[in-house]
């Protein structure tokens, strides 16, 4: 295989051997061009584990690190992002009250940011629904958002969000007081308009504009590798062949190419991007 040119680096995707493709995902990856990905752990139902207790999240975590070890095999550099995904208030409510819900996803988080001091992950996730809810769960879904800000603040790494889509502005008062850097705020599926740091689907028509303005953003294919979602969001071939058609039509640069997946994820997350 030749060896590649630049780094290409997935900002936010899962390989899933049991409900999707698996390593032969990652191999398409690979063999697009790409060099780098951020494992990202699914929901813990997509899983078949049903949370009583926020240990119960350590079996969500231990499977996306063994994951990320067989991925690493095929030469991959994978580095893992673990917390809890915000639909799980919906889940959990079906068999315990909102309170006892928040309790275990804050509960969740502080397993998440154990593995993260233990240098087993390089980044939180956590968010709120991006669908309507009811205000009393809204606000309980910000209430835990704050507290993963409050513990990426605590293990001083980047923490990915989940949320409606736009700009979501109002996070950015919540990272301040949490004493996080907006930079290292990910909005996951992010936007151009939002503050925080954008994470761009790898087909998004404003990343050409956005490379010529210097901007700093990511990109990202959140390829959910379930055989019973082919292909969704985007394959996981996607940001290695969109950065190549980019820079081949002369869209973007071999500079942009390098400030996007290297330069840029370096900042945001405290990893160092090498190629061999």
């Amino acid at each position: 295989m030749k060896s590649p040119a630049f780094p290409i680096t997935d900002d936010h995707i899962h390989i899933d051997p049991v409900n999707g493709r698996g390593i032969v995902a990652a191999k398409d990856f690979l063999k697009a061009g790409g060099t780098h990905m951020f494992l990202v752990s699914k929901p813990s139902w997509s899983l078949s584990v049903h949370p009583k207790c926020g240990a119960d999240y350590s079996r969500v975590f231990d499977e996306t690190i063994r994951i990320a070890e067989m991925v690493t095999g095929i030469g991959l550099v994978v580095y893992t992002v673990l917390g809890v995904h915000p639909a799980e208030i919906s889940r959990l409510t079906e068999r315990m009250s909102l309170l006892e819900a928040a309790t275990v996803m804050k509960a969740g988080l502080d397993c998440a940011a154990r593995y993260v001091h233990e240098g087993k992950a390089v980044a939180l996730k956590s968010g709120r629904p991006h669908y309507d809810v009811d205000p009393d769960i809204l606000a309980v879904s910000n209430d835990v958002l704050l507290h993963a800000l409050n513990l990426s603040a605590e293990c001083g790494c980047a923490l990915q969000i989940h949320a409606e889509s736009g700009p979501c502005t109002d996070i950015v008062e919540m990272a301040l007081t949490a004493k996080v850097p907006i930079e290292r705020v990910v909005k996951h599926y992010g936007s151009p308009e939002t503050p925080l740091h954008p994470s761009l689907i790898a087909k998004h028509e404003a990343i050409p504009r956005l490379a010529r303005e210097k901007r700093p953003f990511t990109m990202e294919s959140d390829y959910m590798d379930e055989n019973s979602r082919p292909g969704a969001v985007i394959g996981p071939k996607s940001v290695p062949r969109y950065t190549n058609i980019l820079l081949n039509n002369g869209l973007i640069s071999h500079e942009d190419c390098f400030r996007i997946h290297a330069e840029t994820i370096e900042k945001v997350y405290g990893v160092v991007i090498t190629l061999g």
